[in-house]
């Protein structure tokens, strides 16, 4: 689902563009138009100027106004109203372009439902919640569910766009199955969990559509206060009309007009729907479902995360970093029984303690026939694993059970062993004891290993003012190790579901908001009660329904762009929203000077663009209204740059670029647009 240049998302490709130009004059129906008071206000001053001139042009009188005037003012107002439309089509259709390639996914596809304990093949929209479907190789899965029974690989590129298949089966944390994903080896049974219309891909659809967006609580304020700055706008330029008739001036209906467009937030209130499909969009485009847009907009308020440690800060696997011998033990004779009691240990943590023992003393591993050995493989009961050779007893395993093992055949555990391993432990460290027969040979390092990078993306957090803390079951000191290591602000260790949930509601209750990732069923009440709850979608169902976000990759890392992203937004609409305030107070600087001169030779002071005439002020403030909202589309949809800067820093670089910008491009802008409407007029002969 990543966005390629040229694809069929991407903003510029030709078909996307002529969908939103046809959306662009179908969204002029008021109906729709009346949902953005801005922009209907301007619409409905767009019908009253064409109505004017049409009156002039049919008209045997002397028009108040010249052709020329009148005719401009109604096209680029139009143009205006339709360039905002644009902006927010385009946003749409990029959605539209994902939700058409979706759809493809799901036609046509049939199911295998057990019924009676026999097949009949129906197609995937007759199922129900409840039923249960059989799934071979080779065949898609119908609708979303959890495998009952089996175990197969799954192909889930259709969905996530990576092209390594996962493993799912029943039981765990690993049993949930996503409608649309083809399965590539064995045979599942797929209970069914959700309805037509209900599905994982179906809220997909609608939601790249942008059919179920909602307004999120700023969007609604910031229209409200649109609203009333129209309104306040609208009853100015009601009452300058009477003004300017005792001052000896006339202001015609296309003149009152232009100058209420010019003076309410027209920019941002154009590209304010448009901003908010676009911070979606990117989520998107990260294979990051959000299932609301509050979600989205949260994520860019956010004071606290909570991150796993496994799979999140650390690489997933420890990893055998050291042998530590016993005072009378070598070091390879140590990694050598380390090897031995490694050879059955499919673990990610068995396998390392092979490598390490290869590359530090070059020792190999060895193929034994089931005469020469005996393996005995790790069990949850004895927490230890190893091997029967040539009459030598080797165990490896948790520091605590291969002791107890030692004293079951007379032996002890050697002081400075228990030493070794306790400063393993604090170190934040797993001791993983080696013992042959009853004689104890020294402790095994395993090490988390932090990912590269980490640390310095928290400091940058930190710098906004974000505190990470980060969850784990390990005991207190190996997890104040890795906390150190990371550069979290704090920790939560040995947590249980419960832990998690009453964390994240003490956070809440001093008015923060707490965004987190989980993928199992333990993580759904915690899900369910964070403001920002991302769940992976190699998770389980509850897990899924639970969160506000699904991220396709089942990256946990992923939080820290969906942060980002959410900040995006906020600073986007906001550099907006200062662009446009600013821009309208610089308009009016620009041309009520020209306008009222005549009559108040004061203004004259502040006339200091010299515009050619008050009609043409006028309407070069109009045209530069509308062009400047098709100039900030590409804003817009791509959003403004984020940078990890603290608040103060981002309100300074906002006011400086986006206010000061505001208020110098209307007097550049307007002023080059007067000339060169005054050279066409010349060149016309109706200067």
């Amino acid at each position: 689902m990543s966005e390629k240049p040229g694809g069929p998302t991407s903003a510029w490709n030709g078909p996307l563009l002529r969908g939103a130009v046809r959306d662009g004059f179908r969204k002029l129906d008021p109906r729709v138009m009346v949902r953005n008071p801005v922009m209907f206000v301007v619409e409905v001053g767009c019908v009253l100027t064409t109505l004017a001139w049409l009156r002039d042009a049919l008209g045997s009188g002397t028009p108040a106004q010249p052709g020329w005037f009148t005719g401009g003012v109604t096209l680029w107002l139009w143009f205006t109203v339709v360039f905002a439309n644009f902006a927010e089509a385009l946003a749409e259709g990029r959605g539209k372009a994902q939700a058409a390639a979706m759809r493809g996914i799901r036609e046509g596809a049939v199911a295998r439902r057990l019924l009676g304990g026999r097949e009949e093949r129906v197609p995937a929209e007759a199922l129900r919640r409840g039923d249960t479907v059989v799934v071979e190789a080779g065949e898609l899965v119908p609708r979303d569910g959890e495998v009952v029974e089996g175990i197969a690989s799954v192909d889930e590129s259709a969905i996530t766009g990576e092209s390594a298949p996962v493993i799912r089966e029943s039981g765990g944390d690993r049993s949930a199955v996503t409608g649309g994903t083809r399965v590539l080896s064995d045979r599942i049974v797929v209970r069914i969990v959700s309805d037509p219309g209900e599905s994982f891909l179906d809220r997909m659809i609608a939601l790249v559509e942008g059919a179920r967006r909602q307004k999120t609580p700023n969007e609604i304020a910031l229209h409200v206060l649109l609203t009333g700055m129209t309104i306040i706008f609208l009853i100015a330029c009601v009452t300058l009309v009477p003004l300017a008739s005792y001052s000896g001036l006339r202001l015609s209906l296309p003149v009152v007009v232009a100058l209420l467009v010019c003076l309410i937030p027209t920019t941002i209130g154009g590209l304010m729907s448009a901003v908010g499909i676009a911070g979606m969009d990117r989520l998107i485009r990260h294979n990051v479902i959000p299932l609301s847009g509050r979600a989205v907009e949260a994520a860019g308020d956010v004071d606290t995360i909570l991150l796993d440690k496994t799979g999140t800060i650390t690489l997933g696997n420890r990893m055998a970093t050291e042998f530590l011998p016993a005072s009378s033990v070598g070091a390879a004779e140590l990694a050598e029984a380390a090897q031995l009691a490694s050879l059955a240990d499919e673990t990610p943590e068995g396998r390392s303690i092979a490598v390490l023992a290869k590359d530090q003393f070059g020792l190999r591993s060895r193929e034994f026939t089931s005469a020469d050995v005996a393996f005995i493989p790790f069990t949850a009961a004895t927490r230890m694993s190893g091997c029967a050779v040539g009459g030598r007893r080797i165990r490896k395993g948790a520091t605590d059970a291969v002791a107890a093992w030692v004293r079951s055949l007379g032996g002890e555990m050697p002081a400075d062993v228990a030493q070794a391993a306790a400063e393993v432990a604090r170190a934040g460290g797993t001791p993983l004891a080696v013992a042959d027969d009853a004689r104890v040979l020294g402790v095994v390092r395993l090490k988390d290993v932090v990912k590269g990078g980490l640390p310095e993306r928290f400091a940058q957090l930190r710098a906004m003012g974000l505190r990470t803390i980060m969850i784990t079951g390990d005991n207190p000191l190996t997890a104040a190790a890795i906390a150190a290591e990371a550069g979290v602000d704090d920790f939560l260790a040995e947590a249980s579901p419960e832990m998690k949930l009453a964390l994240i509601r003490a956070e809440q209750a001093k008015g923060k908001l707490v965004a987190m990732t989980g993928d199992g069923t333990n993580d759904a009440p915690a899900l369910a009660q964070a403001d920002v709850a991302i769940a992976m979608n190699s998770g389980t169902q509850a897990a899924r329904e639970a969160g506000n976000m699904v991220d396709l990759d089942s990256n946990p890392t992923k939080l820290l762009e969906v942060v980002a992203v959410g900040k995006q937004l906020l600073m986007t609409r906001g550099c907006l929203t200062t662009f446009s305030i600013a821009n309208d107070v610089a308009k009016y600087f620009a041309i009520l000077p020209a306008l009222f001169v005549a009559a108040y030779p004061e203004f004259g002071a502040l006339n200091l663009m010299r515009l050619a005439s008050p009609l043409s002020a006028v309407l070069s403030a109009v045209v530069f209204n509308a062009l400047v909202i098709i100039a900030l589309v590409p804003l817009a949809l791509r959003g403004v740059r984020y940078r990890p800067l603290g608040a103060a820093a981002l309100l300074r670089r906002s006011l400086l670029v986006y206010g000061v910008g505001g208020v110098i491009a209307p007097f550049v802008g307007i002023k080059l647009i007067d000339m060169v409407i005054n050279v066409a007029l010349a060149a016309a002969g109706l200067a």
